[in-house]
């Protein structure tokens, strides 16, 4: 069984394919001569290197180590990503995301509220002082109508409310 230097070096599960077949093969009981018995194996190990060829075995169980290799370097195939997961978490996330906006919101609202509240008490106020004003400002005309204008000292008195 040599290797032709066309073969490339083979992955570890084509070696462990070989070598399970070359221990299954010692361990057959036989109650031949030496000489033939060696003569079997060697067509038993011949026979099977050439199945392996024509099925290329080889060739595909390099393939399974090579594409093993790629999945374990590559992040995205990892158990740890599993996208049903990330989508759960993306979901998490999103879910706790909105609550917040909710309560800013919320508290948005709530301040909105009192300050309406607070322009309408203002409002009122300014109506009421406009009122009052207006009550002076008749006092004044009045008083001054009545007594004339030689009355200063209570006409004082009347600004200083």
């Amino acid at each position: 069984m040599e290797r032709t230097g066309l073969l490339p070096f083979p992955g570890s599960r084509q070696l462990k394919l070989k070598k399970s077949f070359k221990l299954g093969i010692c361990s057959l009981p036989m109650t031949c001569s030496k000489e033939v018995l060696n003569s079997l194996h060697e067509n038993i190990e011949d026979e099977f290197e050439s199945i392996c060829l024509e099925t290329q075995a080889g060739t595909i169980l390099d393939t399974v180590d090579q594409l093993v290799e790629e999945q374990s370097l590559d992040s995205l195939c990892s158990d740890k990503t599993d996208v049903g997961d990330v989508w759960q978490n993306v979901s998490t996330v999103k879910k706790n995301e909105i609550q917040h906006l909710t309560g800013v919101l919320q508290m948005a609202e709530e301040h909105k509220r009192v300050m309406r509240a607070r322009v309408e008490r203002l409002k009122k106020e300014l109506q009421e002082f406009s009122g009052s004003a207006d009550v002076i400002e008749k006092i004044k005309t009045g008083i001054l109508d009545c007594n004339g204008t030689s009355n200063n000292s209570k006409l004082h008195d009347l600004q200083l409310l």
